[in-house]
């Protein structure tokens, strides 16, 4: 906390996921590829058998390892 009794925001420039909601993450992936193009990318079942955002955010906060395939698609489509 800061001398006024606030939070003080800890920045982490060299992060590019800094920020970034992982619903924002699935929304830009969804209206940049088709499910079928993201479980072709990420082998994942919340991609293939009746995709949504909902299962998909509910599977993911799960399952880290899943995530971190997601944040790594995520990374590299932007760069694009």
């Amino acid at each position: 906390m800061n001398n006024y009794g606030k939070k003080e925001k800890h920045t982490q420039p060299n992060n590019p996921l800094h920020g970034v909601k992982l619903v924002d993450i699935l929304e830009y992936l969804t209206q940049n590829y088709t499910w079928e193009d993201l479980a072709g990318q990420v082998n994942i079942n919340c991609f293939k058998s009746n995709p949504s955002i909902k299962s998909s955010l509910n599977f993911l906060r799960r399952n880290p390892w899943a995530r971190e395939k997601v944040e790594h698609l995520y990374l590299q489509s932007i760069k694009k």
